[in-house]
């Protein structure tokens, strides 16, 4: 397929139909799911066509005799196709049957099957830094889950300019084709559609979309923290005396969700745990920097200018390249994480006097990370992974800083420094 940028998913995928019947790959909407279904699929039908819908009223036989793999896309349009796809696997298991794509989960008063035990369902996100062909990682995260690095030296191009238009640019593959000025204008556009149409189109109702748009906003500002859906929701509504109900704006969150719009980072519980109280609160992110960048209307000039969350729930003063900062890394790692096969999770204590920004836990090591938007890593920066380490020797434990500096080195402290774009999957 013309211009088709190669994604770490690609592998993954060509694999798991060696072995699997059905295959469902979720994102947000142009993260590139029917793009990189398409180039393995057999026969495609899409059902966000109408004439496709048709098709498929008058019986699911023709995806018996259709050649095999099958795309599914935008399936969630017409969800019997959902519980269909179910039963052909019941009755053929082959692998390689079936692709689904699909930017919306379905509403919760749609029963589906969950399709546990028949279809494997994997997440796609935009463009990890490794995809973005910035330079050629020198360290990846495979090799970090088996042992810890030796004589760790490596040198990186990208500078913090670099990092910072990255946030901007996006990674959505059609989006950050675009010149700098379009690519706001499509941004705009994309948190626009997502509101005004997509929520509507995939069956959720928004009785007051101003409160939506402002709620989302807020979560936007709270990036990279902890911060409660109450003070969020206070955020979004300030200077208001009559707020929306909590449970209102848990269904902006839920249905947030089902658009993969959101990517929270889960807190890490360590089986054995010789801690006195953990946070269990999950770390917010939105799907893609860009998005939190154009919500809060933040472009080069302030993310170098050192702006902070002041004003922002959950800031601690927290600079605004900080936290964008370690959404890019973010959403890089689970992308890396993914393919790994590992989750991504952040570990907090209860009162906050501890933090690292990542863990990612393997079955021969844990990693301990944080991301620091700054070229020098000094002992401030790494204090709570230094910390973590004392508190669980049990666990083999590898430290890293991952930041925006030139050179991946070892610390004194043990610590390894990594450039973002050096680290790969």
């Amino acid at each position: 397929m013309t211009g088709y940028q190669q994604r770490i998913m690609d592998s993954t995928l060509s694999t798991y139909l060696t072995g699997l019947p059905a295959i469902a790959i979720e994102g947000a909407k142009a993260v590139g799911k029917t793009s990189t279904a398409e180039r393995l699929a057999a026969e495609t039908f899409r059902f966000d066509h109408a004439e496709t819908i048709e098709l498929m009223k008058n019986g699911f036989d023709i995806l018996r005799k259709t050649s095999k793999p099958i795309l599914l896309d935008e399936w969630q349009r017409y969800p019997p196709v959902w519980d269909m796809t179910r039963r052909l696997v019941d009755e053929d298991s082959a692998p390689g049957q079936f692709l689904l794509t699909g930017s919306a989960a379905l509403p919760h008063n749609v029963n589906v099957h969950s399709g546990a035990g028949r279809i494997v369902r994997l997440r796609m996100r935009p463009f990890s830094l490794q995809e973005r062909d910035l330079e050629k990682p020198a360290i990846s995260l495979n090799s970090l889950l088996q042992e810890p690095p030796v004589d760790l030296y490596a040198k990186s191009r990208i500078t913090l300019i670099d990092y910072i238009e990255e946030i901007l640019r996006s990674g959505f593959p059609a989006i950050r084709a675009k010149s700098e000025t379009f690519v706001e204008i499509e941004l705009d556009g994309y948190i626009d559609k997502l509101l005004e149409k997509e929520f509507p189109d995939n069956g959720i109702q928004v009785r007051k979309p101003l409160v939506l748009r402002q709620w989302l906003r807020a979560y936007a500002a709270a990036t990279g923290t902890t911060t409660s859906y109450k003070k969020i929701l206070d955020a979004s509504t300030a200077g208001e005396d009559r707020k929306p109900a909590k449970e209102t704006t848990m269904a902006y969150r839920d249905a947030l969700d089902s658009l993969w719009i959101t990517d929270r980072i889960e807190a890490w519980l360590p089986t054995t745990n010789p801690f006195a109280a953990l946070g269990r609160a999950p770390k917010h992110f939105l799907a893609d920097p860009a998005l939190s960048a154009r919500l809060l209307r933040i472009g080069k000039h302030q993310l170098l200018s050192g702006a902070t969350y002041d004003n922002k729930p959950g800031s601690s003063g927290s600079t605004i390249l900080g936290r964008l900062f370690e959404s890019l890394v973010a959403q890089s790692l689970q992308v890396y994480a993914t393919a790994n096969r590992v989750p991504v999770q952040h570990f907090r204590t209860s009162r906050g006097d501890h933090e690292v920004d990542f863990i990612i836990e393997g079955d021969q090591r844990l990693l301990a990370i944080e991301a620091k938007a700054t070229a020098d890593i000094n002992a401030k920066d790494v204090q709570h992974l230094n910390w973590l380490e004392k508190q669980i020797p049990q666990y083999p434990l590898t430290k890293i800083a991952i930041n925006t500096g030139e050179y991946a080195y070892t610390r004194d402290d043990g610590v390894h420094v990594i450039p973002a774009s050096l680290l790969g999957v």
